[in-house]
């Protein structure tokens, strides 16, 4: 069973978690689902590394605010980890154990619906910020891009009936692929999610790949264990193009350029 889990002062997470907790249960400080549990924590989920001291379970799915210096309105998902120093949450150098079939069942849910979301972008983003250091599998569902959208009950609401419609229905599985390259927003593996075969893992864009070496990508092949494929956005690698192949050659990952 996945935990859902929602910083109590971010709003965002909070009213999404609000609306799920109505038709669940609650025992001590955990809502209980048929499907599904729900946390509400008092401290930041990006700094929640510590969850599983406390909670077992199969997977963790963060509710969050997204926030961008442009300003423009966006749903976005996507898995967490540092490729240097962990400045918001987790540990330097260290990724999560991404949630590739849950963020794509989720993604393209949302895409379905895009007449209800008709001013937003819809995407995911580049692996950053933490938590880093879960051992199950985890994923960062966002709300974006303002105060406003953040307390807009019914937006919230909307987007957490998608996350429960999800949660509730059975994961299809697919092939999952490690991504090199691109921007934070990369629109070629959100494509690919959106229309293509792949499920994805963790999303090293083209500005941390300036942080790649043997050790933080020996790490990253062992938290997408499950990966076999690597997609590389080939206009996307900028001068680490070469660094990257000569990584990938050491593997048996399929690369496919995209």
């Amino acid at each position: 069973m996945e935990l859902l889990v929602a910083y109590l002062d971010d709003p965002a997470g909070y009213n999404m978690a609000k609306f799920l907790s109505k038709e669940m249960k609650k025992e001590d400080e955990i809502f209980h689902g048929l499907n599904y549990d729900l946390l509400i924590i008092p401290t930041p989920a990006i700094s929640a590394d510590w969850l599983e001291e406390k909670y077992d379970y199969d997977g963790f799915v963060f509710l969050s605010k997204h926030a961008a210096e442009s300003g423009v309105l966006a749903l976005t998902c996507h898995s967490t980890g540092n490729f240097s120093e962990a400045k918001f949450g987790g540990n330097d150098r260290q990724v999560a154990i991404p949630h590739p079939n849950l963020q794509k069942a989720y993604l393209q849910e949302l895409k379905k619906n895009q007449d209800s979301f008709s001013e937003f972008q819809i995407t995911i983003e580049a692996t950053h910020h933490g938590p880093t250091g879960l051992k199950k599998p985890s994923i960062f569902i966002e709300i974006g891009t303002t105060e406003k959208q953040w307390n807009d009950i019914t937006l919230c609401n909307s987007v957490a009936s998608i996350v429960h419609k999800v949660m509730i229905s059975k994961i299809s599985e697919h092939p999952v692929a490690i991504c090199f390259g691109g921007t934070h927003y990369p629109n070629k593996f959100t494509n690919e999610l959106l229309e293509g075969t792949h499920s994805l893992g963790t999303v090293i864009p083209k500005h941390a790949l300036d942080f790649l070496n043997e050790s933080l990508f020996s790490h990253i092949l062992s938290q997408n264990s499950m990966a076999k494929t690597a997609l590389v956005d080939w206009g996307g690698l900028g001068s680490n193009k070469q660094k990257v192949l000569d990584f990938l050659n050491t593997t048996d990952l399929e690369v496919i350029k995209l």
